[in-house]
């Protein structure tokens, strides 16, 4: 974009099609048309279908991971049919292909996942046997680790299809992100939140990530007035714990900072997918070294791991290693 967005030249803003992200692409354009005095004119949504949205009939690690989320966006970037794209950060890849950059996230909204059944009103209650819905191999490998004695079942769709399953007796209980049901004035179907200590959310949960071209320093002058500093800090200290780990929609792998002043506080955990072990470990130290925070713990939790964890998570020969400083 070479100019400020106008009426006659709005600035295109690219999203996935579901509620959820047709939600986070308007709260983008509300920030940015605050924040610069600019109409609703000025800005075009953009929706585009990706391929995670075209397959619900397959588990996402069969159809090949996060990228499923981006793939399509990132290309209509490359190409110039939009400016800006709106991401929920969780579904992000670490690396962005060259030339795009995500330096402007939103300020970020509840981390925690929520409990969700018709029936049943904690993971606690729930009765040996029961059948849980979950497509997140995080929540799936967690609960397996904390209740190996439910059942768990594929449970793929936007937050309506999922309510919809339960009703149809899919499942018993599901889990969902306590953000996007905020984000969509939903939380009346939420049975109980899920502290932390007892479910760790996937990193980048409850982030709103925007990206730009790397060229294009209108988006960046735009998106500088609406990027939420303590989202970033947090945000890029989990980032860099999951780029080290190779994360993947295949890796049950777990991650949240929180600041308290100039200090931040890392926790990770990375899991067997089907449960049968979860190493942890947590970091504190200040806020100006939060990457490297994030990837001496990821270290640490790989050097903790036995042999054969590496296979079984998906995890390649080189990144085991430490990398070259």
């Amino acid at each position: 974009m070479d100019a400020y967005p106008t009426p006659d030249r709005p600035l295109r803003i690219g999203t996935r099609g579901s509620a959820l992200a047709l939600a986070q692409a308007h709260e983008t354009r509300d920030r940015l048309m605050a924040a610069h005095g600019l109409p609703e004119a000025a800005f075009e949504i953009v929706v585009i279908k990706t391929t995670g949205d075209r397959v619900l009939d397959r588990p996402l690690k069969e159809i090949g991971g996060k990228g499923l989320f981006t793939r399509e966006i990132e290309d209509a970037l490359l190409d110039d049919s939009i400016d800006i794209a709106v991401h929920s950060m969780k579904d992000m890849p670490v690396l962005q292909p060259e030339g795009l950059v995500i330096d402007c996230y939103l300020p970020r909204q509840d981390v925690r996942d929520a409990f969700v059944s018709r029936r049943w009103d904690s993971i606690a209650a729930l009765p040996p046997g029961t059948l849980v819905g979950s497509s997140s191999l995080r929540r799936r490998a967690q609960l397996m680790n904390r209740r190996p004695d439910l059942r768990l079942v594929e449970f793929r769709g936007n937050v309506q299809t999922r309510m919809r399953k339960l009703d149809e007796g899919v499942a018993e209980a599901t889990f969902l992100a306590m953000a996007g049901l905020t984000r969509l004035g939903m939380l009346e179907v939420v049975r109980g939140e899920i502290d932390t200590t007892d479910m760790l959310p996937a990193v980048a949960q409850g982030a709103i990530g925007v990206e730009r071209r790397v060229s294009d320093s209108v988006a960046a002058s735009l998106l500088a007035a609406i990027s939420d500093l303590p989202t970033t800090l947090r945000v890029e200290a989990e980032r860099a714990f999951l780029g080290r780990l190779d994360g993947s929609c295949e890796t049950p792998i777990a991650g949240l900072a929180e600041l308290s002043g100039d200090r931040l506080h890392l926790r990770g955990e990375i899991l067997l997918p089907d449960g049968s072990l979860s190493i942890r470990g947590e970091r504190e130290g200040a806020v100006s070294d939060g990457k490297n925070m994030g990837r001496d713990l990821a270290e640490e939790l790989l050097g903790r791991a036995p042999p054969d964890f590496f296979d079984l998570m998906g995890i390649s020969a080189e990144r085991r290693s430490p990398p070259v400083r």
